[in-house]
C-alpha cells in the first residue's frame, strides 16, 4: 500500500532567486536568517541532506546524506501560499493574483456593504494583530467591518465575536469570494474573528480561508479520480478549496500539524497525506521573529526521527515550502520571493544532488508517478 507523505514547512526559503528584486526581494534568505536564532538545530535534516542544496553555502552539509536533496525554482509569477501550493500540485500561474496596496476599489466595497448591511474600516494593507488593536474599538462601537490586506492576494475580514458571530462572519466571507472575481479574483478571502476588550483584542481559532479554485486539475483531483486518497492536514482545504480532497483535519499550529502527521502515518490508506505546518510563516516570519522562527523549526527537527521510523516499505516523505518569509528581512514583513528546499526520503531511494529543479510541479509529478497515476500536470518526477 503506496502512501505519500508531502510536508510544506510553510515559508521556509532557502535564498532569493535572481528575480527576486523584481519582488522587492533581494538578498532575502529565510533559513539564513532562522539560523541565527539562539535555539537552532536541525540535525535531522542536516543529515537527510538540507545543507547540501544547491545555493547553501553558509553551513556545511553531510558527507553522507540520507535523502534526495535538491532547490526548486518557482515557475509561477508569484510569491504566496496559494499560488505556491498550486504549482506544488502541478498548475503553473502564468499571472500574478491581484493585490492591492491602496486597499480595494469602490466597485468591490460598495457591493459588499450593501449585501451584509454594514460599513467598513481600515481598507488597506495591515498587519492582522495591529489592525484590531488600530481599530477594534471603533468596530465594536458601530458594528462596520474591518477590512484589509497585506502584500499578498488576500480580502481579509476581521470582526469582534461578540459583535459578529462567527457563523456571521463566514457568510460575509462567502459573499465577498462571490463577489471577487474575473480581475478581482484574489487568492483568498479570510475570516479573521476576535474576542477581548479595549487594549487586550486576541485573535481566535475561528479563522476561516476561502479560496480561489484552481484554475485546472490538480494532482490532488488525479489521485481522487484515481480512487486512492487525499488527506489535507492544516490549511490544505481551504488552499485548494475543498477540490481534490477525501478527508481533512484543520490544526491549530504547527505542534498539532506534527501531531496529526504520526497519527496518519498509523493508518492504512494509499495514497497521499498532504500536510502544511503555517507557524513559521503567520507567527514568526511576517513578524520578524528569528528566535521563534528558529525553535519551530528545532521542533520540527525534533520530531522527525519519529516520523522516519513509523514509515513503511513503500511509503516515501516529500519535505519542502511554498515561498519565503524571511524574518531578519526588516525592509518587509511580507513573503519573500526564494528558492524552497526539497528533501525525498524512502526506504527504496537512492541518496543524492536534484540539482536545482526548474518548477515546484516536480513535486506534483513525483507523486503521481509513485502513485501509478498518469495525468496531465505540469514537472517532471524527481525519481
Amino acid at each position: 500500500m503506496k502512501r505519500v507523505f508531502l510536508i510544506v514547512l510553510d515559508s521556509v526559503g532557502i535564498g532569493a532567486m535572481e528575480d527576486a528584486a523584481e519582488f522587492g526581494d533581494a538578498g532575502t534568505n529565510t533559513l539564513r536568517s532562522a539560523s541565527k536564532g539562539s535555539c537552532f538545530h536541525m540535525p535531522n535534516m542536516e543529515k537527510m541532506g538540507l545543507f547540501n542544496i544547491d545555493g547553501i553555502d553558509w553551513r556545511e552539509g553531510t558527507d553522507r546524506p540520507a535523502a534526495l536533496y535538491g532547490r526548486m525554482r518557482e515557475a509561477s509569477k508569484g510569491k504566496d501560499t496559494t499560488i505556491g501550493h498550486w504549482e506544488i500540485a502541478g498548475v503553473i500561474s502564468k499571472s500574478p493574483l491581484p493585490v492591492y496596496p491602496e486597499g480595494f476599489p469602490k466597485e468591490i466595497l460598495e457591493p459588499f456593504c450593501q449585501m451584509t448591511g454594514r460599513g467598513v474600516l481600515c481598507n488597506r494593507p495591515y498587519s492582522g494583530t495591529e489592525v484590531i488593536k488600530a481599530y477594534g474599538d471603533e468596530h465594536v462601537r458601530t458594528g462596520d467591518l474591518i477590512v484589509y490586506t497585506s502584500a499578498d492576494s488576500v480580502f481579509q475580514i476581521a470582526a469582534h465575536e461578540d459583535v459578529v458571530p462567527v457563523e456571521t462572519l463566514y457568510e460575509y466571507c462567502r459573499m465577498a469570494r462571490e463577489l471577487l472575481r474575473g480581475p478581482h479574483s484574489v487568492g483568498r478571502v479570510i475570516a479573521r474573528p476576535f474576542s477581548g476588550e479595549n487594549g487586550n483584542y486576541q485573535r481566535t481559532s475561528g479563522r476561516h480561508d476561502y479560496s480561489l479554485e484552481p484554475p485546472a486539475d490538480t494532482m490532488l483531483d488525479m489521485i481522487q479520480k484515481a480512487g486512492k486518497e487525499v488527506i489535507g492536514v492544516g490549511k490544505i482545504k481551504d488552499i485548494f478549496a475543498g477540490r481534490g480532497i477525501t478527508s481533512y483535519v484543520y490544526t491549530k499550529g504547527n505542534t498539532e500539524g506534527i501531531a496529526r502527521i504520526r497519527d496518519y502515518l498509523d493508518q492504512d490508506f494509499e495514497g497521499l497525506c498532504f500536510i502544511n505546518l503555517v507557524d513559521y510563516d503567520m507567527l514568526y516570519g511576517h513578524r520578524n521573529d528569528i528566535e521563534g522562527y528558529a525553535k519551530a523549526l528545532a521542533e520540527f527537527d525534533d520530531a522527525l526521527p519519529g516520523i522516519l521510523a513509523k514509515l513503511g516499505e513503500e511509503d516515501l516523505l516529500m519535505i519542502t515550502a511554498d515561498h519565503g518569509c524571511d524574518p531578519g528581512y526588516t525592509v518587509s514583513t511580507d513573503h519573500s520571493r526564494e528558492y524552497t528546499p526539497l528533501l525525498v526520503y524512502g526506504k527504496g531511494i537512492e541518496p543524492g544532488n536534484l540539482g536545482t529543479r526548474e518548477t515546484f510541479a516536480d513535486i506534483g509529478a513525483t507523486v503521481l508517478k509513485v502513485l501509478g497515476i498518469s495525468g496531465n500536470i505540469a514537472g517532471e518526477s524527481v525519481l
